[in-house]
């Protein structure tokens, strides 16, 4: 089993991260090139195609003008949204970072997708921009090359199961790529007034927490995912069908 997660906007390149062996992302050339191409793009062409304010446009400008000369980190400890916050890694054990490498994959707009250990530098380039050198949208640009290289993935792995904790911008760069893969979806649902409601923020950081339960559980089964039950989530078979699956905390 792989499961895969979005990147997070936001990065931490600052606090201290523990002493492991790096690795280099599958699509690293690819990355430079598409980092050299925005380097083109003025701030203002990125506030509009980003959705960002004119302070952040500047700084993506500039992080894309020098790309080669930014420093490197571990995806694993470089985003630092959501999903991050719920997963936690310092706070994980060698073994488990260990486990992650080898089954939670991050897919990413500027580098296609990426083993947790793989070294990035800061940027912002979300999945969804409507722009790529020679296309229309980024997905376009990037086609069919990151669900070929985790098809081939899911081969060395073995299982040929994918648990989705993506979101569907990100999700969109590979679904209706890997015939013959089963992909479990996953849904978090918070207790509300008018019963179970999806709370953005919780979701995320939830996908966050199944991920780290994997890990630390060694899980290598997706049937044994149902017992996730970090923070109080417990699957909930009754709203659950086939490969949609529901946890609902109490």
């Amino acid at each position: 089993m792989i499961a895969l997660l979005s990147p997070a906007k936001t990065l931490d390149f600052e606090r201290k991260i523990p002493l492991l062996t790096a690795t280099t992302p599958h699509f690293a050339d690819a990355a430079r090139d598409l980092a050299k191409a925005a380097a083109d793009l003025v701030p203002e062409r990125l506030a509009t195609l980003m959705h960002i304010s004119p302070r952040l446009a500047e700084l993506n400008a500039s992080r894309f003008r020098d790309f080669a000369t930014l420093p490197e980190r571990p995806a694993l400890f470089a985003f630092a949204g959501d999903v991050y916050t719920g997963l936690d890694a310092h706070t994980l054990d060698e073994a488990g970072v260990a486990f992650a490498q080898d089954h939670i994959r991050m897919l990413s707009g500027l580098y296609g997708l990426l083993r947790p250990l793989d070294v990035i530098r800061p940027y912002r380039l979300e999945m969804g921009t409507r722009w790529a050198p020679g296309h229309k949208k980024l997905t376009d640009w990037w086609d069919t090359r990151i669900a070929d290289l985790l098809l081939r993935q899911l081969a060395d792995e073995g299982s040929g199961v994918v648990l989705n904790l993506a979101s569907v911008e990100y999700f969109a760069a590979i679904k209706g790529k890997m015939p013959g893969v089963r992909i479990v979806e996953v849904e978090f649902r918070e207790p509300g007034p008018d019963g179970p409601r999806f709370v953005s923020f919780n979701a995320k950081r939830a996908r966050g927490m199944m991920a780290r339960w994997l890990c630390e559980h060694y899980i290598t089964d997706i049937a044994a995912m149902r017992d996730f039950d970090s923070d109080g989530y417990r699957f909930d078979p009754a709203e659950s069908d086939g490969d949609r699956w529901r946890f609902t905390r109490g």
